[in-house]
């Protein structure tokens, strides 16, 4: 279960990839018509932002027996322009698709926002109508009160993102305070170039530990910081009827893992040894919508040393075009 914010192009590839691989994806292009310094593939205007994601839709929503699904995705408030925001409201509601976006990430994203529109990050978003049950905010470290009150009454939901904010030095959301205030938090990795390795069970050790020494020892107990990475995620998505725990009648989702080794003994409380123990190399097997993608830790539907080749390939290239 992921959801993904692609590049401003080549979404296509990206849905057809996850089809191919038989994961599950909600995701979409990156949204973006204004911004400084913009390279010239990046620059879209608001019109073919909007026409291009709306073909995407009609292309991907439901498609692969409803495993990928499309959210409209404006990169964050400065890539976006007021009409480009204000059309992916509209537009949101009428195909009946989510939205996820950043906001809040850093002082200086919040005091640019502020600059430009007079408000704050999620004020501002509230404003247009991005603060309800069908949109995902990443990030969010930096809310004042008001907005914390907004994506309470709103039920928008926040994607945790702990490594990236980490390598990125952003800060630490106030995730503990936003979760007894009833904002379900899911857990996030962010993209690759600010995350590394994309690994949720790292994202669910940071996100346990990192938190304690501002809120306490008990602030994000292990049972917590598991149900952000299931149902949270689910819930974010729309999807907690179909996804994010094992119960009759619910889409077979499962990753099996093996905690018998030595950095995962002793315990007897599982969900601390998932979170607190368990690594990625742990998990033995993987299914989605009742079929195998990992079998005995083997890929079924990718062959890894061929993309391993690959992009030792594409890291070589682009690095002598950088030379």
């Amino acid at each position: 279960m992921r959801t993904r914010m692609g590049a401003t192009r080549h979404a296509d590839q990206l849905f057809e990839s996850a089809r191919d691989c038989g994961f599950r994806l909600t995701g979409g292009k990156a949204m973006m018509d204004i911004g400084d310094n913009l390279p010239a593939g990046l620059r879209e205007t608001t019109a073919d932002s909007l026409a291009e994601s709306l073909r995407l839709i009609k292309t991907w929503h439901g498609a692969a027996g409803d495993r990928l699904r499309y959210a409209l995705a404006p990169r964050f408030v400065l890539s976006c322009s007021e009409e480009l925001l204000r059309g992916v409201s509209e537009e949101a509601r009428k195909h009946s698709v989510g939205i996820h976006t950043h906001a809040s990430e850093s002082p200086s994203e919040c005091a640019a926002v502020r600059e430009r529109t007079g408000k704050d990050n999620v004020e501002y978003l509230h404003s247009l109508g991005l603060t309800v049950p069908d949109v995902t905010l990443a990030h969010c470290v930096w809310l004042g009160h008001e907005e914390e009150r907004i994506l309470r009454e709103t039920r928008t939901h926040v994607c945790h993102c702990p490594s990236a904010n980490l390598k990125l030095a952003s800060g630490i959301a106030p995730v503990p305070e936003l979760i007894d205030g009833g904002v379900n938090v899911c857990l996030g990795a962010d993209g690759a170039a600010c995350n590394n390795n994309l690994d949720m069970f790292a994202e669910m050790r940071l996100a346990a530990l990192v938190h304690k020494p501002r809120a306490g020892a008990a602030a994000m107990p292990a049972w917590r910081v598991l149900e952000m990475a299931t149902l949270g995620g689910a819930k974010a998505l729309g999807l907690q009827d179909e996804l994010g725990s094992i119960e009759p009648g619910k889409r077979a989702d499962l990753t099996v893992i093996d905690l018998n080794h030595l950095h995962a003994l002793p315990g007897t409380e599982l969900a601390s040894r998932l979170v607190h123990s368990a690594r990625a190399s742990d998990v033995v097997h993987v299914i989605i919508d009742g079929k195998l993608v990992m079998r005995d830790r083997e890929l079924l539907t990718l062959d890894e040393e061929a993309l391993v080749a690959h992009s030792l390939e594409q890291s070589k290239r682009l690095g002598e075009r950088i030379v």
